[in-house]
């Protein structure tokens, strides 16, 4: 997974449910500088509560991606975040940076 240019991430999840597997898995693959780098945010749902995982960040270029894990399995989510990260990294190319 590039991350190199995410600026944000956000997560909200409750811990207890199966369905905030994917919030978990994807926090736990983020490299171990990455709060050096970018703004981590999670917010823990009570255990009764019902509301759906959500996992938003933002990139260096201020696209925000806005994605409902409950229904996204973590190949999906990574794929979504590879695609936009690709896309900077040619263009940071393209400029020689």
């Amino acid at each position: 997974m590039i991350t190199k240019f995410i600026t944000t991430v956000s997560t909200k999840f409750n811990p207890f449910s199966k369905r905030a597997k994917t919030c978990r898995i994807f926090l736990a693959q983020l490299p171990s500088n990455a709060r050096q780098t970018m703004k981590i945010t999670t917010k823990l749902l009570p255990r009764e509560s019902k509301e759906a995982s959500t996992l938003s960040l933002t990139f260096k270029d201020g696209k925000e991606m806005q994605l409902e894990t409950d229904k996204l399995s973590l190949r999906d989510v990574m794929e979504e975040v590879d695609r936009h990260s690709r896309g900077l990294k040619r263009q940071a190319e393209l400029l020689g940076n």
